[in-house]
């Protein structure tokens, strides 16, 4: 109870008690260290009784001055040592002045030295006792959290120091690998080696793994992580420590597992020749500015100082979004950036043109694009209109302002596709083609394909944390379904390069490495969170995996290639594929047909054009556009999207046979 009372004092009270406490210290110290010297030890010694309280007179106004009952006991660390000491030493100067001008008996040399020595004693006793009693007090707001410091390395340390500074977490125990750490102590925490992991969780019933290994590469980090995994224990990263004492990362900021750490993949170094070759000291424009890869784009191409940065995006609030986080970014790192931001659609032709001719736009990197496949199923004329002649739009401003390079942001869907977003983005890529070869104008057209990219917009990455922080279940469409993978900004930067090596129609593939599961992805999460997988073989398990089917026009298993026709090039990321593609007046007549049905809302002729269009196109299922009509009752989508009418794809079977 009296602690208790103790810690909840105002800090004001808690600084008084802490000056009386010195004030009867000190002079204890003085006839302490006299009668050590002297073997004196009545009372009085050699001077009167009044004479010991010069002691508190003289140093509890530098104690003061010097801020020593500023100081949260709680939190205090060595430095508080420091500024005891000299404190101390200033106060005996001071006593020593105070006895000369009173001409009294002078105090002994030794004796001086062993009161300097014992008053650091005493007062810094007090100080550490009332911090081991105050971090220690019951009735606290929180118990903390049980965990184990991964590294004994300076990193581990300094966390180490901090985390018991604080109150929300205790760290029980160090792991690392070096045999010469192997048992020692480190302020008071022991060191293991990490096969001792599973019975320190299990004794001490551990809540969390911190990683404080900033110094090992991203083999070692994925290493540990995947051993990690196997405890289902909650695995977090802590920053860097420079981060830390820089003040740019607080220890607040103990991050979960990343996204690349999920991976598990590598990454090649960028090529900085190649990222600076369309960027640097020239006007460059993306397009879709403020979506997920377009927002990344902005930021790699900041970094490589272009002259002029156009932000091109038809949502305010994205645009407005990126172009603050980009003027903080400028303002730090690339003050003689210009940024500017255009409200605009792709589909305005008339708009790009001036804009690029207004800020004579070098480069352009288009990823404008409607690309959530159920999304676009039900809304076929403007995911058509925006992806394919949006871009037809973006590639005739280009060759109208005569930029130099135009990179379009593709994807793996647009091989062999089963859904219009996929079928819409090939017929863009074949607008790039097709240009390229009727080589008109002076601009290099060339294009990126890659997968799945985690932390986008609608990543299943963001959407499992949700679901195991809600204590699920985790949603996957189906057991056997898989994916490609990259992080943003290993997407980002691949594309910059692949950009700069286009010379004309060139389809870049960039390494995805190999597929991964969607439901192994989730398991890790689920471990790594420190969960069970509920399941038949673990029905006492945390979180159940659900399987809820595969969504409208989704495929099991995604590709980046057509054919097998690749080739390499000097980058050991970035493939160059050979498509097929129609020459520039066919195509243009294809184009025409389908924007006339885009705009007459024929749905069946949308599907038609586009089957005539994209080879592989395997349109297996129903038209499910919202406006899409049939003779009979409006058919409700087991998609649970909305409602919609629906076209049996026997309909345009039979149409796609009366015209042939």
């Amino acid at each position: 109870m009296i602690i208790r009372y103790l810690a909840n004092l105002p800090r004001s009270v808690k600084g008084t008690i802490m000056l009386a406490a010195d004030a009867c210290l000190l002079p204890l110290a003085l006839w302490t260290a006299i009668g050590l010297r002297l073997d004196l030890w009545g009372f009085p010694q050699l001077h009167a009784p009044w004479v010991y309280l010069l002691t508190s007179l003289t140093a509890i106004p530098i104690f003061i001055r010097l801020g020593l009952y500023r100081a949260v006991v709680r939190f205090m660390e060595e430095r508080a040592l420091l500024m005891i000491a000299v404190g101390v030493t200033l106060s005996i100067a001071l006593l020593v002045g105070v006895l000369t001008l009173l001409q009294l008996a002078p105090i002994p040399r030794g004796a001086l030295a062993i009161y300097w020595a014992i008053s650091v004693l005493y007062i810094c006793a007090s100080r550490f006792l009332a911090r081991a009693i105050l971090r220690h007090a019951p009735g606290r707001s929180h118990v903390p959290r049980r965990v184990i410091v991964y590294g004994a390395g300076s990193a581990g340390r300094q966390l180490a120091m901090a985390l018991r500074a604080g109150a929300q977490y205790h760290p029980i125990a160090f792991i690392d690998d070096a045999e010469r750490l192997t048992g020692l102590e480190i302020l008071g925490v022991k060191v293991y080696r990490s096969d001792s992991l599973p019975y320190l969780i299990e004794r001490y019933n551990v809540e969390q793994v911190l990683l404080a290994i900033p110094s090992a590469n991203r083999g070692r980090r994925n290493e540990i992580i995947r051993d990690l995994e196997t405890l289902q224990v909650e695995v977090r990263v802590v920053p860097g420590m420079d981060d830390l004492v820089g003040g740019e990362i607080q220890l607040s900021d103990v991050r979960e597992v990343s996204i690349d750490e999920l991976l598990g993949r590598g990454t090649v170094p960028p090529d900085q020749r190649l990222l600076e070759a369309d960027i640097r000291g020239k006007a460059v424009m993306v397009t879709g500015a403020g979506g997920s890869i377009g927002s990344e784009l902005c930021r790699q191409i900041l970094l490589q100082q272009p002259r002029i940065l156009v932000l091109y995006e038809q949502s305010e609030f994205a645009l407005y979004s990126i172009d603050q986080e980009l003027q903080k970014l400028a303002l730090l790192r690339r003050p003689d950036v210009r940024i500017i931001s255009v409200l605009g659609s792709v589909g305005n032709e008339a708009r790009l043109t001036d804009i690029m001719k207004r800020y004579e736009i070098e480069a352009v990197y288009h990823a404008a694009a409607y690309k959530h496949v159920p999304l676009v199923e039900f809304n076929i004329t403007e995911g058509v209109l925006n992806n394919t002649f949006g871009t037809l739009a973006a590639v005739n401003a280009a060759l109208a302002a005569d930029v130099s390079s135009f990179v379009l942001i593709s994807t793996d869907k647009a091989v062999r596709p089963t859904n219009v977003m996929g079928a819409s983005k090939r017929c863009a890529e074949m607008i790039l083609q097709a240009h390229a070869a009727a080589s008109q104008g002076k601009t290099r057209f060339c294009m990126v394909r890659f997968g799945n990219v985690l932390g986008s917009s609608g990543s299943v990455v963001p959407l499992f944390r949700r679901q195991i922080m809600d204590g699920g279940p985790v949603t996957v469409t189906h057991p056997d379904i898989t994916r490609y993978f990259m992080t943003i900004p290993e997407a980002a930067q691949l594309v910059i390069q692949a950009g700069a090596m286009g010379r004309g129609g060139e389809v870049f593939v960039l390494d995805m490495g190999e597929p991964m599961k969607i439901v192994d992805l989730a398991r890790r999460m689920i471990h790594l969170s420190g969960f069970s997988v509920r399941d038949s073989s673990n029905p006492g398990g945390d979180i159940e995996i659900r399987f809820t089917g595969l969504r409208a026009a989704e495929k099991l298993y995604e590709e980046l290639l057509i054919g097998d026709n690749t080739t390499g090039t000097a980058h050991p990321k970035i493939m160059m594929a050979n498509e097929h593609f129609f020459p520039l007046a066919e195509l243009n007549s294809l184009l025409d047909t389908l924007r006339r049905a885009c705009e007459s809302g024929d749905h069946a002729g949308i599907i038609e054009c586009l089957c005539r269009c994209v080879s592989g196109f395997d349109f297996n299922g129903e038209i499910r556009d919202h406006l899409c009509t049939t003779k009979g009752q409006p058919t409700v989508s087991r998609y649970n999207v909305g409602s919609s009418n629906v076209i049996p794809v026997a309909a345009i079977s039979d149409r796609l046979s009366r015209r042939s």
